[in-house]
């Protein structure tokens, strides 16, 4: 029984402790329940505030949407009436006009039936009083434009500040408020349309684009076939002149023959004791030697010469070399351009290039080619200095800061972005006693480059060739 007593007192101390864990339990849920309930009360508060201004936002968005349609409206008043000013300024520009030319007609014609003394002073006043009509019709144009403008950006302003406000309610309601959908769905609305209309726009500009692009490669294309024919011409050129050059081989073959037939005559004619020839051994060789400058000269005109003469008593010397796909095809005598050939079949690109130019006692100058300028297959550049007057084409270069300039010498050296002298042409001024030793250097520069000729096709190669005019 004590054991047992025991036990029931044990287990009823641990119901006790439970209870009393029970009890603070119950205690703290009643506390969490006040706390729950308070909170519950002050959340129905909040949510009826929220409720209240919810309302009040609703009403401010239908009225700012209500001015928002009235200051568009008188958007478009004020437009219309800058439209109707700026026609109205229009129409009176013309009456001024028609008034100015009325008047200066009427003057005109008051001057022609004066005398010559006054004529002057006439003219004076009718300047003065143009001038003065002028100056009033600018300030009335000027006066109309500034009070349009003042006008134009006060209401802009309004408008915008009007829209920023509108813009900062309808944020503070989005972000406050989840249920506004039908604002956003109009918004929605609205930026499909721009989108739209932005595709529309895009279309539009790629249409102009394709039809830019389609103008270009006609252009191209013309272009194209100017240079085939150019090349054909070129290449019916070329054809003539070999056969010229052939048929004085020819000829001069045909003369030796003759001279030796002749010289076989006289023989027959000395041995026979007949009449004396009309020719001599000495014309023959100097019909020879003639013959011989003549075909020197045939292929001199082969080798593109252009012979110019300034005057009896100068001569005009040029020397051009050539390592490169690029030549200088020409130096105008008169400094106005230098002029450039790609004597290759590939386009060849000149950024870094430069043109060194070397003119007596003067100071060397430099022109650099454009960074995106390249030197198509075949074609020729042609770079006018500042002074040259003229109108370059399309495909032409201008060195605005300086001219080629004249004198009695005259150099000019293509140089590549790496430092490397590719072509260099000269052109000399000297008298024409020193015209022997500088004919004869000449010769033998063009006869020792015929061989040459025949391997133009070689992308790189070394040529030199000696001009006389």
């Amino acid at each position: 029984l004590t054991c047992r007593n025991s036990k029931k007192e044990a287990d009823l101390s641990l119901a006790q402790a439970r209870v009393r864990d029970l009890d603070a339990q119950l205690n703290a849920k009643e506390a969490d329940l006040a706390t729950a309930l308070n909170e519950n009360r002050s959340l129905e508060k909040d949510l009826q505030e929220l409720k209240d201004q919810v309302v009040t936002l609703k009403l401010s968005l239908e009225d700012t949407k209500k001015h928002l349609h009235s200051e568009m409206l008188r958007r478009v008043d004020l437009e219309n009436q800058t439209k109707t000013l700026q026609e109205q300024m229009t129409f009176e520009k013309c009456l001024h006009e028609d008034e100015l030319k009325e008047t200066k007609r009427v003057h005109e014609s008051r001057i022609a039936e004066m005398e010559s003394g006054r004529q002057r002073e006439f003219e004076s006043k009718l300047s003065d009083a143009l001038q003065g009509l002028r100056k009033q019709h600018e300030e009335q144009i000027q006066g109309y434009k500034e009070d349009l403008e003042r006008t134009c950006n006060a209401k802009v302003k309004n408008a915008q500040l009007s829209a920023k406000r509108n813009s900062d309610f309808a944020n503070a309601a989005r972000e406050e408020l989840m249920e506004t959908k039908l604002r956003v769905d109009i918004l929605t609305s609205q930026v499909n349309q721009y989108q739209n209309q932005n595709a529309a726009l895009e279309n539009r500009i790629k249409e102009l684009q394709e039809r830019l692009d389609y103008d270009r490669d006609l252009h191209r294309r013309r272009m194209a076939e100017k240079e085939e024919e150019m090349t054909q011409v070129q290449k019916q050129v070329q054809a003539q002149l070999e056969e010229y050059e052939h048929l004085l081989d020819v000829k001069l073959a045909l003369d030796l023959e003759i001279n030796a037939y002749r010289k076989m005559l006289e023989g027959e004619e000395q041995r026979l004791k007949l009449s004396p020839s009309l020719s001599s051994p000495g014309t023959t060789t100097q019909t020879a030697t003639s013959q011989g400058r003549r075909l020197l000269h045939g292929r001199k005109r082969k080798m593109k010469t252009k012979m110019r003469g300034y005057s009896t008593g100068l001569k005009t010397v040029q020397h051009a070399s050539s390592s490169g796909n690029v030549s200088i095809e020409e130096i105008d005598t008169e400094g106005k351009f230098v002029r450039l050939k790609n004597n290759s079949e590939e386009d060849q690109p000149l950024h870094g290039w430069v043109l060194r130019r070397r003119l007596g006692s003067f100071s060397d100058a430099t022109y650099k080619f454009p960074s995106q300028f390249t030197l198509q297959a075949g074609q020729i550049v042609t770079i006018w200095g500042a002074d040259a007057g003229v109108r370059p084409g399309p495909s032409d270069l201008i060195w605005k800061s300086q001219s080629w300039g004249k004198g009695d010498t005259l150099g000019v050296t293509l140089i590549t972005e790496a430092g490397e002298e590719l072509a260099e042409r000269k052109i000399m001024h000297v008298p024409r006693g020193e015209e022997s030793s500088e004919q004869d250097e000449c010769e033998e520069e063009i006869t020792g480059s015929e061989m040459e000729l025949p391997s133009r096709s070689k992308k790189r190669r070394k040529k030199k060739c000696c001009l006389v005019s």
